[in-house]
């Protein structure tokens, strides 16, 4: 991955997470910026969704854990999303990730995608509930 894709990438996440999260303060996502650019990313496995050269989403996973999935805004709600989905769900057997409960689009769109909830938690670092949601390849979409 070059520079250039980690920045894009970086922006992709921070900027989208601030929009998507409303109900999680702006600055616990800048706080994070340093781990997903030293830590996150470069253990995980990273695919770029690009159109003419410029990056309009990924998709990382780390083993099955779906980590990130993640769209520039103006490109939601196209089938980007669903296209880095289903582009990972052909490389793995099962997948497992976590969503904010507040968060109810994204949560939608893996229920679409043939996700179940397994587990309810809370993220000590942010207080918020999530999900914890499951794919296998038995999984049929609603």
């Amino acid at each position: 991955m070059s520079d250039l894709d980690m920045n894009d990438i970086i922006d992709i996440w921070l900027t989208t997470s601030i929009e998507a999260h409303h109900f999680i303060p702006a600055p616990y996502w800048k706080s994070k910026i340093e781990e997903m650019r030293n830590v996150y990313l470069p253990m995980a496995e990273t695919y770029l969704l690009e159109e003419n050269g410029q990056v309009h989403g990924f998709i990382s996973l780390v083993e099955d854990h779906l980590a990130a999935l993640f769209v520039r805004t103006p490109r939601q709600h196209q089938g980007y999303g669903g296209a880095l989905l289903h582009h990972t769900m052909e490389l793995r057997n099962e997948l497992k990730l976590q969503v904010y409960e507040e968060n109810q689009s994204a949560f939608r769109f893996y229920l679409k995608n043939g996700f179940k909830v397994q587990e309810e938690t809370l993220d000590r670092s942010t207080g918020q509930r999530e999900l914890i949601m499951i794919w296998n390849k038995e999984s049929k979409p609603v």
